[in-house]
């Protein structure tokens, strides 16, 4: 393993640090002057007429608040540095976009599942109102009574998929490291934490606890992360212990 001494931050660590800091800063001054970022470059439903291939991309550097960027800030300066002391700048930079571009394709997954859902309710309710199971879907009309919504509201921000992927790379390479939580206070070891943090976003997703969250895009993150330290692991000249 690499020698981690003298280093407190890496270089594409550091750097993505501060372009989610100077992003939410100009996001936070433009909002004033009714220019949201967030609207522009968060990920949107595919099916909305607001949604771009890119957002895939640019989702990951917008953040609804202070608390959601801190949050998601520490964890990657905590966890992600030590692996881009592994990996390397390159591998790591590959590995933080693959897993939130991942995280991302989850979330519409997931998208289209609930407006798949609701869009059946509606027209059992409402079997006379004109409209086909695709319009729904791809539209979300309005009907009266119905308490349906636009597609155009459904959009999702942060790089949280991301440092789930990063989360479960470090409880891979070193499981047995001991993390000291805050809640509750005691050690746990990374193989169990990323253990929980799974099953808990998979319950949450599942049941709707914390409503507003995109538990099936941190699941997608910790997923693609997965798939690529596989591929990664059967490469010759890549030694995942190293």
């Amino acid at each position: 393993m690499n020698n981690f001494s003298g280093r407190s931050v890496t270089n594409i660590t550091l750097h993505i640090i501060i372009i989610n800091c100077l992003i939410l800063a100009a996001d936070s001054i433009l909002e004033k002057r009714g220019v949201s970022l967030s609207g522009t470059f968060g990920l949107h439903y595919y099916a909305a007429d607001n949604f771009h291939w890119w957002q895939l991309v640019t989702y990951m550097f917008m953040h609804g608040n202070f608390t959601h960027l801190f949050n998601n800030m520490f964890s990657l300066y905590m966890f992600g540095r030590l692996l881009e002391m592994v990996w390397g700048e390159r591998r790591f930079l590959i590995y933080y976009f693959f897993t939130g571009i991942g995280a991302g394709i989850i979330q519409q997954l997931a998208w289209r599942y609930d407006m798949g859902q609701m869009a059946a309710e509606v027209l059992t309710n409402f079997p006379d109102s004109g409209f086909t199971y695709q319009e729904l879907v791809e539209k979300g009309i309005a009907i009266s009574g119905g308490g349906y919504f636009n597609v155009g509201q459904l959009v999702t921000v942060g790089a949280s998929g991301s440092v789930f992927g990063i989360l479960l790379a470090f409880g891979m390479m070193f499981p047995n490291a001991r993390i000291f939580l805050l809640f509750p206070p005691m050690p746990l070891k990374a193989k169990w934490l990323v253990i929980g943090y799974g099953l808990f976003e998979l319950f949450a997703g599942v049941w709707g606890v914390q409503s507003g969250v995109a538990h099936y895009a941190h699941l997608g993150g910790m997923l693609f992360g997965f798939i690529l330290i596989q591929l990664w692991k059967n490469q010759r000249n890549f030694n995942f212990d190293e």
